[in-house]
């Protein structure tokens, strides 16, 4: 079976970029960042790692947000080991097999949203006990897709 590759862009077009394989997760957050740098009352993502992505274009960044200078769209941040692809920037929508597996800063979802039946539900970011369910995560199992950096790294290494 071939490898899926999703290629996505800002509004204007100037930056562009391709993700292939399946990424690492997928989720939704409703914490106060990503709803102001969103626009929205949530924000869609999808983790990726590094070498799965390739991108052209000029960038800028604030914080652990990127975008394009030109437009000012939302592009994906780029981290050390992962890359945080907004949903909404890809090219094909609906985005076949994205499908969000948690919701983070729960308590911020907005009453008139529903929860996501099969997604895990963080009342802030995933890690530890903090799940509503109150699954602890195995440090071990942590480590392995880099959890164990929850504490003091950029959002994108918390979701």
């Amino acid at each position: 079976m071939p490898e899926i590759a999703r290629t996505g862009s800002c509004l204007c077009g100037g930056v562009q970029f391709r993700v292939a394989g399946d990424p690492h997760r997928v989720g939704l957050c409703h914490c106060k960042d990503c709803r102001k740098t969103s626009g929205s009352a949530f924000h869609a993502y999808a983790v990726w790692p590094l070498q799965a992505f390739e991108t052209s274009g000029i960038t800028s960044t604030y914080g652990a947000r990127s975008f394009c200078p030109t437009c000012g769209s939302r592009v994906p941040f780029v981290g050390e080991e992962e890359v945080e692809v907004t949903i909404g920037s890809l090219d094909v929508a609906p985005t076949e097999g994205l499908v969000p597996e948690y919701e983070l800063w729960i308590g911020r979802r907005e009453t008139w949203l529903q929860a996501l039946p099969a997604a895990r539900q963080f009342e802030h970011d995933r890690g530890g006990v903090d799940s509503v369910a109150g699954d602890e995560i195995d440090p071990g199992a942590a480590a392995e897709v880099g959890l164990d950096r929850i504490a003091g790294g950029p959002k994108s290494e918390r979701r």
